[in-house]
């Protein structure tokens, strides 16, 4: 259990890290474009784009097919589609 909080702790820490580098660069080019590089463009321009990313979709156990309406009779070894058909 040790490891998988020392797992979060660290997944937090980097993900706050890159978000506050990247209100940095947001920041800086909207408020001090002139002194604004290239860096500041990537880490910005970068950010957006995985935000265009679908990270909110995961993969299911297992696909459900339109009209489905829940777990498939089958022959009961657990494996999905196995078995007679519903």
């Amino acid at each position: 259990m040790a490891i998988r909080g020392a797992a979060l702790v660290s997944v937090v820490l980097i993900g706050l890290v890159a978000g506050g580098l990247w209100w940095w660069a947001v920041l800086r080019l909207a408020f001090v474009p002139e002194q604004a590089g290239v860096l500041e463009g990537a880490v910005a321009a970068g950010g957006w784009g995985l935000s265009l990313l679908p990270v909110h979709v995961a993969a299911s156990r297992a696909p459900r097919r339109l009209g489905d309406r829940g777990p498939r009779r089958g022959s009961g070894d657990g494996i999905s589609g196995a078995g007679t058909p519903g």
